[in-house]
């Protein structure tokens, strides 16, 4: 009498499709959740970005001269724009960096905590002139 060892060509199949049905769910939810940790650097740096404009602005009544360099950051680059910065004003943005899977991402912040979101070719990201919006489909 003879044993038969191993999986026959069904059993291996089933367990193929199970796995790409598995992966075909999992992947969206792990991407967002990646990009989710990403927004994050973008928020919090332009959170200390405000808070240093605002205390040069109050040891010079001005926001004019204010350090605008953010250091280590990976996925967006940091800019208050000269045109934005006068002595009673400023605005600041981070906008993603393609290379590192952020890119149509843009964040602003200004001396009145006015928080924007803008997603240039982002199907369902919501642009946003009242807040940061750090998840897909999110609103203010």
């Amino acid at each position: 009498m003879r044993f038969r060892q191993g999986f026959t060509l069904i059993e291996v199949m089933i367990t193929v499709a199970i796995i790409a049905i598995l992966a075909a769910v999992a992947l969206p939810s792990y991407t967002s959740y990646v990009q989710r940790g990403k927004i994050a650097e973008a928020t919090s740096s332009l959170s200390e970005l405000r808070l240093r404009a605002e205390k040069f602005f109050a040891d010079n009544r001005t926001y004019v001269g204010f350090n605008k360099v953010i250091t280590g950051a990976r996925y967006f680059t940091f800019d208050c724009p000269t045109a934005g910065v006068t002595a009673t004003a400023f605005s600041c943005e981070a906008t993603g960096l393609a290379t590192q899977g952020m890119g149509g991402f843009k964040y602003t912040i200004n001396e009145s905590n006015a928080r924007g979101s803008t997603f240039t070719s982002l199907p369902g990201w919501n642009n946003s002139t009242t807040c940061w919006v750090t998840k897909k489909g999110e609103s203010c």
